[in-house]
């Protein structure tokens, strides 16, 4: 097993972290703002729609740490114990996998706001929002702890006191792990595409409908058309390892500035979205939201949610 990863000269590595840090920094702080609006306002944490949201956007906060720590750290302390490494990696698991599900988790809440208006404050009540958070939590939990078992059964027990370089490629380089994450992310994303594709149409339809409110269905429907769109952001972190290794065949002297590129295209840049694409659409977010960016003070009167 190779063990090392080629590291940049001291320049490249202090400019690549740098940017690395400051663009977390930024984009956490904008993410952190938004979940501080949502835990000082009690119209928002009795919503189900705003605590789906929120948990989206902590997941971002969560995933962005990690990916930025773990960059820093193999950078400046390079190798250290496997088995902080393997916790920190079973948490990224959770999270990484976490994501998509909250998406189908919006979209259903919204098909069920458009499309059985009656019975949406029934199905989807505060206390049944935060048990689907719990089980996707869970859900999620069964790839990160099958890793732990495949790594603890094909490796010897000497492999968990060395020392290593955090990176997935350098532990669970096995087939019995390329088998297990394959079929977890088809099945996870399977399940999403479908529920993304069946709640558009559904609430499609809806919007067709006369008795609808047309203009609340084609929101929702937009809403939807929005997961799909940040769902294929997420799904670059399957496929940057083949882009990454198409490019490099291709430009083999520039390999560390094409895998920083893609690191900033499909671990950090993405976390940004989750604000810019729900929150600020949202009027009664965008609004106090300015509380915190242009210290404006919050209207009085209640907006609508759509």
């Amino acid at each position: 097993m190779n063990s090392t990863i080629p590291m940049d000269q001291f320049y490249d590595a202090f400019i690549k972290n740098f940017i690395s840090v400051v663009l977390g920094l930024i984009i956490n702080y904008i993410n952190g703002t938004f979940v501080l609006v949502f835990f000082k306002n009690t119209i928002f944490y009795s919503d189900p729609r705003y605590i789906l949201y929120t948990h989206l956007v902590i997941n971002d906060i969560i995933m962005l740490s990690i990916s930025v720590g773990l960059q820093v750290t193999i950078y400046v302390v390079g190798t250290f114990s496997l088995s902080v490494c393997c916790v920190v990696l079973f948490v990224a698991v959770i999270v990484t996998k976490n994501s998509p599900l909250n998406l189908a988790c919006m979209a259903i809440e919204r098909y069920i706001a458009i499309c059985k208006p009656l019975h949406h404050p029934q199905i989807c009540t505060v206390r049944r929002t935060y048990m689907l958070i719990w089980f996707m939590w869970t859900l999620s939990a069964v790839p990160a702890f099958s890793d732990i078992f495949i790594t603890l059964s094909t490796r010897p027990a000497s492999f968990f006191s060395t020392a290593i370089l955090c990176h997935r490629v350098l532990i669970y380089n096995t087939w019995q792990y390329a088998v297990n994450d394959t079929v977890s992310n088809v099945v996870y994303l399977l399940f999403v595409w479908t529920t993304l594709i069946v709640t558009y149409f559904k609430v499609l339809s809806a919007a067709n409908a006369a008795s609808t409110d047309r203009v609340s269905a084609r929101k929702a429907r937009n809403t939807i058309l929005l997961h799909g769109g940040q769902l294929l952001l997420c799904m670059m972190s399957y496929i940057t390892p083949l882009i990454s290794t198409a490019l490099i065949d291709l430009f083999p002297q520039s390999r560390s500035t094409i895998l920083f590129i893609l690191f900033l295209l499909s671990n950090i840049l993405p976390r940004l979205l989750s604000p810019l694409i729900y929150g600020l659409r949202d009027k009664q977010f965008a609004e106090r939201v300015k509380v915190y960016f242009c210290c404006k003070q919050i209207k009085t009167q209640i907006i609508p949610v759509n």
